[in-house]
């Protein structure tokens, strides 16, 4: 195929863009469902028109500032009970019009008040005792502190951000808490159209649910395991240790 002046000007532009960025040891690449785990969930999203994301454990908004890097255009609303990384969420939300934040909570089975144990690394803090399959994979995942934080089902806090929203998604990234959260979703769940899940494929928590029964809780409430995404790998032996995966209702 023999290629116009413009698209010769285009080719010879991104080469030299690509040498200039291997020079220096990175690659370049167009986004593809297959190289970019954001970029599929972002073809899924558009593929079941989501126009809402519940972002529960969003931490310091690394996953919500990643879907908005891939295009999405959606609501959001965020939930994380660390303090410090509450702030720093609510830092990174507020250049966001359609990016809200809940007020400062955990999210799980129940109303009232719980501990949540502070890692060193902050993302792998958890409601549940981490385990040592954890602690040795990751260094700097070890609890340095406790937090005592109010916790809420999404069965109390979720109704009015789902009132406008006609094909919400949920996703969940609590550490080992994922079983619970879904145990507060009983009365939103039958309006989620899709669910993103840390799925552990070994105890990385104490008194966490695995894998298998996560995905048959889920397929029990009508949702299609869509897509499985790498997650966290033990770098000593190459071990995957989780997953995150995706699924919607067909």
């Amino acid at each position: 195929m023999k290629l116009t002046g413009k698209s010769q000007a285009r080719a010879v532009l991104e080469n030299g863009v690509r040498r200039t960025i291997n020079a220096i040891g990175f690659d370049l690449r167009r986004y593809s469902p297959s190289s970019n785990p954001a970029f599929q969930l972002l073809k899924a999203i558009n593929r079941f028109k989501i126009d809402l994301v519940l972002d529960v454990g969003a931490n310091i908004g690394q996953f919500a500032s990643e879907l908005r890097s891939v295009g999405f255009q959606g609501e959001l609303v965020s939930f994380d009970p660390l303090s410090s990384a509450h702030h720093d969420l609510s830092k990174a939300a507020s250049r966001d019009a359609k990016w809200q934040v809940h007020p400062r909570c955990a999210i799980g089975d129940h109303d009232g008040e719980i501990e949540i144990n502070i890692s060193k690394n902050s993302v792998s803090s958890s409601v549940l005792p981490m385990l040592k399959a954890h602690s040795s994979a990751a260094e700097n995942s070890a609890y340095v502190g406790v937090e005592k934080v109010p916790i809420f089902k999404l069965d109390s806090v979720a109704p009015a951000y789902l009132e406008k929203a006609v094909r919400p998604l949920l996703k969940i990234d609590t550490q080992g808490y994922e079983w619970q959260v879904l145990d507060g979703a009983h009365d939103i769940l039958p309006r989620i159209q899709g669910v993103l899940c840390e799925l552990s494929l070994v105890p990385l928590y104490e008194g966490q649910r695995l894998w298998m029964d996560m995905i048959r809780r889920l397929e029990k409430e009508g949702f299609s395991l869509w897509s499985i995404q790498q997650g966290f790998i033990d770098p000593h032996d190459g071990r995957t240790l989780q997953i995150d995966a995706v699924f919607f209702r067909i």
